[in-house]
C-alpha cells in the first residue's frame, strides 16, 4: 500500500487535526512552559544583580530569595507540564487508534481485501506512536524554544549589541542548515515506515499459513524475505538516524562555536572598558541557555518530520471507503410473507471496471422455505452471490430483492439481522467457545447454544474442553473440522431467517457432515439455507440447486432432475463418484 505525497501543507493540516479535539489541554502546556521559559530567562538578570551588589556590599537578600523562588516555581511547573503533556499524548494515541479500528471495521469489504492486514495493524499500533510526540511536546516545545530563543536574543541586546550580532550571525547559519536537512530526515522516516508495514503484512500471512511453510520447508525463505523487508527499513532508518545526528551536531557544535566566539570577544570588550565583568557573566549565561531553546526546536523539528510522515499513512486508512446505508431506516412495512425470500434478477457484477464481469446476467430465486444450493466450477460466481447477498458487494446492473424491495431500500443492520453467514475460511473470533457462539446472538440461552452443538455433533467435544464453554479457543486450540462445526453452530444459534453457507462441509467426515446435512434440513423447514458446495453430497437433497458456469445460471432443478439433463452436474457428480442409485456417464 503505496504511501501518497503531500505537500507540506497538507501534511501540517492533517498533524493538527489529531492534536485540535485537545487543544485547550495543549493551550494549557504551552502556558505553562511559557512560565518556566521566563523564569530561566529572568535568573541571569538577577544573578547579575546579585554579582553587581557584591561588587558594591549591598543587600542580598532579595535577589537570593527571587533567585529561590524562580527555582522552586520552574521545578513545579515542570513537572506539572510533564505529566499533563504525557496524559495527553496518550488520549491522542486513543483517540488515532479507536477511530482508526472503527474506520477500519466499517469499512467495505473488497477495499480491504486488497490490503495487506498486516500492513494495517502495523499502521494502528506503530504509526500512532509518532503521532503522539509531534502532536504534543514537539508543539510545547517549539513555542518554548522559540520564545527561548528570542527571549534570550532580546536580552543579550540589552546587555551588549555587539556580542548579540555575533550570536545571531551563528544561529543564522545553524538554522539553514538544520531547516535543509528536514525534508531528507522525513522522507527517510516515512520509507522506514512503509517498510515496517510492509514487513508486518508478509509476517501475518505467513504466520497464517505456518503449517503450510514448514511442510514445504520454506522457513529460511521467508526469513530471507521477510528479512529483507526489516533490512531495508533499519537502512531507511539509519538513514534517518544519520541525518537526525548531524542536525544534531550541526546545531549543538553551532551553539559552542558562538560561545567560544562571545567568550574571545566579550573578554577583549571588558578588557577596553566597554563592557562590565557582571554583564559578560550574564551574557554568557544567556549564551549557554540557549543551548536549551536550540535543542528544543530541534527536538520539535524531528519529531514533527516523523509525525508528519506517520499522519500521512494514517490519513490513508481513513480514505478507505466506508459502507454506507442507501435509506436512513429499513421497510416500515410488515414483512411480506407471500413473496419469496430473496430474488437476483439480471444481476452483472464484475471485481474491476477493466476486469471481465464474475456474474453476467444472473437470476435466481430463492423460497422463503427451503434449501437452495449453488454448485458449478471453481470460479463461477457461487461466493460472490453470497456477497451481493450481504451487501458486501454491489451490483453493477440488475436488482435484487429481500421481501420484495430491493436491497437498496434495507439498511444494512436491517438486511443482516435476517442473514446468518457462515464464510469459506471459517475463522474463530478471539475469545472463548461460548463468545463464539453467541457472536451474532450475543442474549442467546444455553438451551440455544446447546441444540446448536448437538446438530453439528460437536457437543461432546466442548464438554470436554478444559472449561466447557468458556475456554479460549484459537486456531490451534480446535482442528480445521472443528472451526467449521463451531462456525455452522454461531449461525445456528441466531436461528435466521436466511441462513448462507459457503463450503461449510469441506474438512467434515461423513458421519459429521451427515448431521450436518440433517441441521439444514431442519433449518430449511423453518427458513431459507443457501449453500455453496464443491461437495454434492451435501447437497444432493436440495429442493432445487443452481448450476453456475462462468458467471451465468446454466441450469435450475433437484438433484434428479438435473442429472437428466445437465451434462455439466453429471460431470461434477460422475467426478466426485457420488452414488446416485442412477447410471451415470460424463458423456450424459
Amino acid at each position: 500500500m503505496a504511501t501518497p505525497d503531500l505537500p507540506m501543507r497538507g501534511k501540517l493540516a492533517l498533524l493538527w487535526s489529531y492534536a485540535k479535539p485537545h487543544r485547550a489541554m495543549l493551550s494549557l502546556g504551552v502556558v505553562l512552559g511559557l512560565l518556566g521559559t521566563a523564569a530561566e530567562l529572568v535568573t541571569p538578570l538577577v544573578t547579575k544583580a546579585v554579582l553587581d551588589g557584591l561588587a558594591v556590599d549591598a543587600a542580598l537578600r532579595g535577589p537570593v530569595t527571587v533567585l529561590a523562588v524562580l527555582l522552586v516555581a520552574g521545578t513545579v511547573i515542570g513537572l506539572v507540564q510533564a505529566i499533563m503533556l504525557g496524559t495527553l499524548a496518550e488520549r491522542i494515541i486513543l483517540a488515532t487508534r479507536t477511530g482508526m479500528i472503527r474506520h477500519l471495521l466499517s469499512a467495505r469489504v473488497p477495499e480491504l481485501s486488497r490490503r495487506s492486514s498486516g500492513e494495517l495493524v502495523a499502521r494502528v499500533t506503530s504509526d500512532t506512536l509518532l503521532i503522539r510526540e509531534a502532536t504534543t511536546s514537539s508543539v510545547v516545545n517549539g513555542t518554548n524554544g522559540f520564545v527561548g530563543l528570542v527571549g534570550a536574543l532580546v536580552l543579550m541586546g540589552v546587555l551588549d549589541l555587539p556580542l548579540l550580532m555575533t550570536m545571531i550571525v551563528v544561529i543564522v547559519l545553524v538554522g539553514v542548515a538544520a531547516v535543509l536537512l528536514m525534508p531528507g530526515l522525513a522522507r527517510a522516516q516515512q520509507d522506514a515506515q512503509a517498510e515496517v508495514g510492509s514487513m508486518g503484512g508478509r509476517l501475518e500471512g505467513v504466520l497464517r499459513a505456518l503449517r503450510t511453510v514448514k511442510a514445504s520447508r520454506a522457513e529460511a525463505r521467508e526469513v530471507r524475505r521477510i528479512g529483507d523487508f526489516a533490512r531495508r527499513s533499519t537502512e531507511k532508518g539509519v538513514r534517518a538516524v544519520r541525518i537526525e545526528a548531524v542536525a544534531w551536531t550541526v546545531t549543538g557544535g553551532g551553539v559552542n562555536l558562538a560561545v567560544m566566539l562571545v567568550l574571545g570577544f566579550g573578554a577583549w570588550r571588558v578588557s577596553t572598558g566597554a563592557l562590565e565583568v557582571t554583564a559578560l557573566i550574564a551574557f554568557l549565561l544567556y549564551a549557554f541557555q540557549l543551548v536549551m531553546p536550540v535543542t528544543l526546536l530541534t527536538m520539535s523539528m524531528t519529531a514533527i518530520q516523523s509525525g508528519l510522515a506517520a499522519a500521512v499513512r494514517i490519513a490513508e486508512v481513513h480514505a478507505i471507503p466506508l459502507e454506507a446505508d442507501d435509506v436512513a431506516s429499513g421497510p416500515g412495512a410488515p414483512r411480506a410473507t407471500d413473496a419469496d425470500a430473496l430474488v437476483l434478477d439480471d444481476v452483472r457484477f464484475r471485481y474491476a471496471s477493466d476486469a471481465p464481469p464474475v456474474l453476467d446476467g444472473v437470476s435466481i430465486t430463492i423460497p422463503r422455505r427451503g434449501h437452495t444450493a449453488l454448485v458449478g466450477p471453481s470460479g463461477a460466481g457461487k461466493t460472490t452471490v453470497l456477497s451481493l447477498l450481504l451487501k458486501f458487494l454491489r451490483p453493477e446492473h440488475g436488482e435484487i430483492r429481500l421481501d420484495g424491495r430491493p436491497l437498496g431500500q434495507w439498511t444494512l443492520e436491517d438486511l443482516r439481522g435476517r442473514i446468518a453467514y457462515v464464510e469459506q475460511d471459517t475463522p474463530l473470533v478471539p475469545g472463548t467457545l461460548y463468545e463464539n457462539l453467541t457472536y451474532a446472538a450475543p442474549d442467546a440461552g444455553d438451551a440455544a447454544i446447546w441444540r446448536a452443538l448437538e446438530a453439528v455433533r460437536m457437543d461432546e467435544r466442548a464438554r470436554a474442553l478444559p472449561e466447557g464453554l468458556h475456554t479460549d479457543v484459537t486456531a490451534s486450540t480446535l482442528s480445521g473440522g472443528e472451526r467449521q462445526r463451531v462456525a455452522l453452530a454461531r449461525a445456528l444459534v441466531a436461528d435466521p431467517e436466511i441462513l448462507l453457507l459457503d463450503e461449510v462441509t469441506a474438512q467434515l467426515d461423513g458421519l459429521t457432515e451427515a448431521a450436518v446435512a440433517q441441521g439444514i434440513r431442519r433449518q430449511a423447514a423453518r427458513g431459507a439455507v443457501v449453500t455453496v458446495a464443491h461437495r454434492l453430497s451435501t447437497v444432493m437433497d436440495a429442493d432445487q440447486i443452481v448450476v453456475l458456469e462462468a458467471g451465468r445460471v446454466r441450469a435450475t432443478g433437484t438433484h434428479e432432475a438435473l442429472l437428466d439433463t445437465d451434462e455439466l452436474y453429471r460431470e461434477l457428480v460422475a467426478a466426485l463418484r457420488i452414488a446416485t442409485g442412477l447410471r451415470v456417464s460424463p458423456a450424459g
